[in-house]
């Protein structure tokens, strides 16, 4: 499965989850999913509210707009971003360009 894909409200999100990193980063990572690195340690649902929060940023939209679909304690997790899908899939394809 790629790292985004496209749905009627919005977009579909794969990440994969570096807690108890040294700061925030959301970037490209491979082909099937984005890297997220938090500060925030998987604890009590910190590592999952955190992502949220660093995935709204890079996206522009609400941290209300952004919903955990699965991986609730997983490493890999999927994201719904709710909001105009074709904005969204180039906001994320763009993410990937930016990507040295």
């Amino acid at each position: 499965m790629p790292a985004w894909a496209a749905r009627p409200d919005g977009v579909a999100i794969t990440v994969r989850v570096t807690p108890r990193s040294s700061r925030d980063i959301f970037a490209a990572g491979t082909v099937d999913h984005f890297t997220a690195r938090l500060t925030a340690p998987p604890v009590d649902g910190a590592a999952n509210d955190a992502l949220i929060a660093v995935v709204a940023k890079a996206f522009g939209v609400p941290k209300r707009a952004v919903s955990l679909l699965s991986g609730d304690t997983s490493r890999l997790k999927r994201l719904q971003i709710s909001g105009d899908a074709a904005l969204l899939a180039k906001i994320a394809a763009s993410l990937y360009e930016a990507t040295p």
